[in-house]
């Protein structure tokens, strides 16, 4: 047990160590603490030898080292990064690549080695981005050939120009943090290429990694021409080789919706069949083959062989699949499971689990920061727990093999239905909704994808490497699709089921260990007392909601979304969205990467008004998805939303606008005004909204017509007031100003903070206590002015930046108004570095 207890605390001190504000160490400090951990542990053993010592003395040593392992880990990758003075600069490099390359229709994204790089000081390993000459705009090239690229293989060494810069995403209340995926993956600057690369040489035997990777390149390369045509046929490479790109942003939606996410990513269950399969298949032949007249079982037991198969294939088949956290997790349990068959010990499942979580983590002790991490090893811990059930219902099991089938069928469905609610909570803080239909879905998808379609996707991969076997891989990979597609049909019924989901909002910490502490009680062997009244501290989690603001309040959460806008504005019982970012390609936009997801965690599942204010891309850009997911009782604009709905639709090539509407579309216009919940919404901008007796086409207006033209709302709250702006310039903020513009607690800056807006009459007007802008770090139009920035500065105003500081939240209330950024309330080591 503190064997055990020692590997677990190694486990919570590596978790605590990424949850610190700054990983940085001195290095004498790192060196005087590791030397006196040492001494400890010299002068614990002498005690134990001579009065020993309480068990609870080791895991304690346990944890202190491996606190200061990780962050000795972490100051180590800290140390590996761009010099500040090559940021955002062209840079000479020599490089490896070092991952399966995504493929684009007009780009190519790849994990390098840098091998040397002028001017020095380039980290060891980046990301670089290979974009086709000229820009192929939001919608993409539709209709158009793919760009010409030459063929990149893992293992090439390629001379590249680089315009270099260190990881850099968006930061949102309980959002995706790029940048901690990119430390995590040890990807500590990324490279646009300039300029034509010059291609050196090959080296296929550079190490494993990459020998694993050009393998993975050779079974896309053969397997794409008998997937050409094929409804899921990214799903059927994606369950030979972990290569998800290709699967529709549709297709996502419909797994996650049915809760089969897991069986189309390679999980640790996939894994386990394969090598079972593998085990039995030896275990049959081992049992009958013979070498020089003797049987091979004598000279090796038949289970012995059998499990050192299973781990082989265990092993090739993780490296296959690009050896992510299950993988790892899987690849490790069977290989010390392997090992006590191997050497007659017993291996007892808790050992075992312990084992493999202290094994991940000394591996990558960022693997913590994975949601597959706590998936993979809480559906392990299930399954542990199952085996306490089993055994005492054994009595119930029938004599004929009907009946012993159907027992056998309503457990394994037991089982998936434990799973399935036991990770509720984490499926919920994850992806903000939990599948009704997932048991029932999963019932006919597990045995079908995981006996069925992978091993037939594994075999027609096989054969498609093996010259001669096209015909063959051809016809394994057309059962396979079959199969899938039939699989599809249900599926899809099922997750378009009113029901078929329900939200789940981002719950508090007290609820999220309550749910845990309920789990943990649910899993109890039989017996225990009111075990099955775990699931109800479970509920906490599931059914919070955010706080509201009370009537005559107001909350703002101004998006880190770039280099374009998105606004949410929260009453006590309305929701209002303010622009919806910018549309980055055909399959890509800030509504279905940011504003959806947030909306979903703050228990937000409809909104009663939206505001697009012009119809310029980093505006309008995310409109579709957002009202593809969430409904939408009216809209305002400037423009004519329909019509500009349908152009898009046109641009991006879809059969049809099946795009719901909202109830009604109003054109935004000066004079405007409602009341909702204590709070009154009021357009200042554009003067004449019905000139024309209908909001206007987006089609041939100029830019600076459309930015003069922007949606301006006033918001006043019983205590404090706000303005939000869009992109008009110093012309419209003028004629605000003329108009009798009221002073306002809280301002957007106009246009991102562009140097032709907020002009010194409009700042002193407004008298704010705090502006925010909203731009991209590094942008190319430099956004915000530093000449703006410094006006509203000196006029007294707090001046947030979400390029700097990520989201900001502003809360009035009648104690007053608060305001908090992402980065500086939820500062993590790796931001910015």
């Amino acid at each position: 047990m503190t064997g055990r207890c020692c590997l677990l605390a190694v486990a919570l001190a590596t978790w605590v160590a990424h949850g610190l504000p700054a990983g940085s160490v001195p290095p004498g400090w790192m060196a005087a603490a590791w030397a006196a951990l040492w001494s400890l542990l010299a002068v614990l053993l002498i005690l134990r030898r001579l009065r020993g010592l309480p068990r609870y003395v080791w895991p304690l040593w346990a944890a202190a080292a491996g606190l200061l392992l990780a962050l000795a880990r972490i100051e180590h990758r800290l140390a590996d990064e761009l010099v500040s003075g090559n940021e955002n600069r062209v840079s000479r490099v020599v490089l490896r690549v070092a991952d399966l390359v995504r493929l684009g229709p007009d780009s190519r994204r790849f994990e390098a080695e840098v091998i040397e790089s002028k001017p020095a000081g380039v980290p060891a390993r980046i990301m670089v981005s290979w974009n086709a000459p000229g820009y192929a705009g939001p919608y993409g090239r539709r209709g158009l050939p793919p760009e010409p690229f030459p063929e990149l293989i893992p293992g090439q060494v390629w001379r590249m120009s680089l315009n270099l810069k260190r990881p850099q995403g968006t930061r949102n209340p309980g959002g995706f943090d790029y940048e901690g995926h990119a430390f995590a993956r040890g990807l500590r600057a990324s490279g646009s290429v300039r300029g034509t690369p010059r291609y050196l040489r090959d080296e296929p035997w550079a190490g494993l990694g990459i020998i694993a990777n050009r393998v993975r390149h050779h079974v896309r390369e053969a397997m794409s021409g008998h997937l050409q045509g094929m409804r899921y046929g990214p799903v059927l490479l994606a369950l030979v080789i972990g290569d998800q790109a290709g699967v529709e942003a549709g297709d996502w939606q419909v797994f996650n919706r049915s809760g089969i996410t897991h069986l189309v990513s390679i999980s640790g269950s996939h894994i386990t069949m394969i090598a079972a399969l593998g085990a039995l298949a030896v275990l049959w032949l081992w049992r009958r083959m013979r070498w020089r007249g003797r049987a091979l079982a004598e000279r090796m037991p038949a289970q012995v062989a059998a499990a050192l198969t299973a781990v082989l294939v265990a092993w090739l088949y993780c490296l296959l699949a690009g050896w992510g956290v299950p993988a790892q997790r899987t690849f490790l349990m069977l290989a010390v499971a392997a090992g006590g068959q191997a050497l007659r010990l017993p291996v007892r499942a808790s050992r075992l689990l312990c084992v493999a979580v202290f094994a991940v983590l000394m591996l990558d002790p960022w693997a913590l920061l994975a949601s597959g991490f706590w998936l993979s090893f809480g559906a392990v811990c299930v399954l542990m727990a199952a085996q306490s059930w089993e055994g005492l219902a054994a009595s119930e099991l029938a004599q004929g093999r009907s009946s012993r089938a159907w027992h056998f069928v309503c457990a394994a469905a037991g089982l998936q239905l434990a799973i399935n609610v036991a990770l509720m909570p984490v499926l919920g803080l994850i992806f903000h909704q939990v599948s009704l239909v997932s048991p029932l879905a999963n019932a006919y998808a597990i045995p079908l994808v995981e006996m069925v379609i992978t091993p037939l996707s594994l075999l027609a991969a096989a054969c498609s490497v093996v010259p001669g076997l096209d015909a063959v891989a051809g016809g394994l990979a057309w059962l396979a699709h079959t199969c899938l597609h039939a699989a599809m049909l249900p599926t899809q019924w099922l997750a378009a089921l009113p029901a078929a989901s329900v939200g789940v909002s981002q719950a508090p910490w007290w609820a999220l260990v309550l749910a845990c502490l309920g789990i943990g009680a649910a899993m109890l062997p039989r017996g225990f007392p009111a075990r099955h009244g775990g699931w109800l501290l479970v509920l906490p989690a599931l059914a919070s909601r955010p706080e509201k603001p009370p009537p005559g309040s107001w909350d703002l959460y101004a998006l880190d979304v770039g280099q374009s806008s998105a606004i949410v504005l929260r009453t006590a019982g309305h929701a209002l969205l303010f622009d919806t970012g910018l549309r980055m390609g055909p399959d890509a936009d800030e509504g279905a990467r940011t504003i959806v997801p947030f909306l979903q965690a703050r228990g937000i599942r409809g909104l009663d008004a939206m505001v697009v204010s012009h119809a310029d891309i980093d505006h309008v850009g995310g409109v579709r998805s957002v009202l593809r997911e969430i409904p939408v009782q009216q809209s305002y604009s400037s423009f004519d939303l329909d019509a500009y709905l349908k152009r898009e639709a046109r641009l991006l090539g879809l059969v049809g606008d099946s795009v719901r509407r909202p109830l009604a579309l109003s054109a935004c216009g000066r004079g405007m005004a409602w009341t909702v919940d204590g709070v009154q919404f009021e357009f200042l901008w554009p003067a004449d909204p019905a000139s024309s007796g209908k909001p206007r086409s987006a089609a041939g207006n100029g830019g600076k017509h459309r930015n003069a033209r922007s949606c301006v709302l006033r918001v006043s709250g019983s205590h404090h007031s706000l303005l939000l702006t869009g992109d008009i310039a110093a012309a419209q903020e003028a004629a605000l100003v003329r108009g009798g513009l009221p002073p306002t607690d809280v301002v957007m800056a106009a246009h991102h903070g562009s140097a032709g807006s907020s002009s010194p009459a409009f700042v002193a007007r407004t008298q704010a206590a705090h502006v925010v802008a909203q731009a991209g770090r590094w942008n190319r139009y430099g956004h915000p002015g530093r000449g703006v920035e410094q006006r509203w500065r000196r006029s007294g105003a707090e001046f947030w930046r979400t390029d700097l500081h990520g989201a900001i939240t502003l809360r009035s209330r009648p104690a007053g108004l608060s305001a908090q950024a992402e980065r500086q309330q939820h500062p993590r080591y790796w931001q910015g570095r």
